[in-house]
This record gives C-alpha cells, sequence and structure tokens, in this order.
C-alpha cells in the first residue's frame, strides 16, 4: 500500500491558528504560544519553539574516517560525540554555511560537497531543518572555533561510528541520521 500524500491540498487535517504571539526571544531561539481549532473543533495551545535551521556535515576521509567532535550540551549536562553542525546564519547559503562551520569547527576545507538532504529533528515542538551535507577531498587548514565553543575534534572509522549508534551510545539523532545517510549513499556509490 503507498503511502498517503504527506501534505494534500486542502490538508484535512490541518489547524487554524486563531490566536499567536511571541512568548519569549533569545539570542537565535524564539518560543510561540498559539491557540488553534482541530479539524474536530476542539480548541488548543501550541507551544514551539522558532529555529534559523542548521547544516551538519559529514566530513569522510579519503581512509573511511569521519571526523567527529566532542562537545558539552548544556542541556543534558554531559558531552555528546557529533558530527560536526551549526546554524544558518540569515541570507546565509546552505552550503556556505556547511563550509564556514567545517572550517570553524574542524579546521578542514574540502574539495567535493554533496547534499543528502534534511530533515526536521523536532517536529513535535520546533521548525528546525538541518540540512545535511557529505564533505569529501578533506584537508586541513586550522580552524577557529566561536568564543565559548570549545571542542575535541578526533577521527573515527565510519563503520565504528554506525555500530556506536546502533548500540545507543552516539544519541545525537543528526549524528545518528547522518551516518546511516552515508552507509546508504556509500552503498549507492559501489553499485
Amino acid at each position: 500500500m503507498p503511502l498517503p500524500e504527506q501534505t494534500p491540498r486542502p490538508d484535512p487535517l490541518a489547524e487554524q491558528t486563531l490566536e499567536s504571539r511571541l512568548a519569549w526571544q533569545g539570542a537565535f531561539l524564539e518560543v510561540h504560544l498559539d491557540r488553534v481549532r482541530c479539524p474536530d473543533g476542539h480548541i488548543a495551545p501550541r507551544e514551539y519553539l522558532r529555529h534559523p535551521g542548521a547544516v551538519m556535515i559529514i566530513p569522510l576521509l579519503n581512509d573511511g574516517q569521519l571526523v567527529l567532535e566532542r562537545q558539552y550540551r548544556y542541556p543534558l549536562r554531559r558531552s555528546f560525540i557529533e558530527l560536526p553542525a551549526g546554524k544558518i546564519d540569515p541570507g546565509e547559503d546552505l552550503l556556505a554555511c556547511a563550509q564556514r562551520e567545517l572550517r570553524e569547527e574542524t579546521g578542514y576545507v574540502a574539495r567535493e560537497w554533496v547534499h543528502l538532504g534534511g530533515f526536521h529533528n523536532a517536529i513535535g515542538y520546533c521548525d528546525e531543518k538541518i540540512e545535511v551535507f557529505l564533505a569529501r577531498g578533506l584537508v586541513h587548514q586550522g580552524g577557529q572555533t566561536d568564543a565559548g565553543e570549545v571542542l575535541e575534534i578526533f577521527t573515527a572509522p565510519w563503520q565504528e561510528v554506525l555500530a556506536a549508534t546502533l548500540a545507543g551510545q552516539i544519541t545525537d539523532v543528526k549524528t545518528i541520521i547522518g551516518v546511516h545517510w552515508l552507509e546508504k549513499h556509500l552503498a549507492k556509490d559501489r553499485s
């Protein structure tokens, strides 16, 4: 059975916004509080975050190693292993953002860039979309992280990173998706 159309026109599941207000604004996140009418007539609140969007880079070295970072994430009060990523500046081109973030965070530049797609990582409470790029032909030229952005950069074989996601050792969603997309992309290259 085929999947239903994701967003048919008109969408019978659409909720009608009755009231919308900005509840809080930070440096780059906004919290909105809306009142909506559901398709069944019920009136309900909707709280959600607005996010400018982000890019994630899968930096693949010629020997099959991924360039990764270990970074402390304050909301969960611990460090995580992640693929490099960063938020998109207003008006910034997606590829330019990916190139900038890779250089700043890891010190690498890439000769080859492939856009693998994008995903919404928290559709229940946030509009953030992360665009995923594969970077190859890497050359280390040195980077410059933002003030307060302290990273430990290291490499690991992509297969080990994939195994760590499957074992629950790496729990960052963008990294999980990225290494799985990499596996599919490499398999397609081999066929």
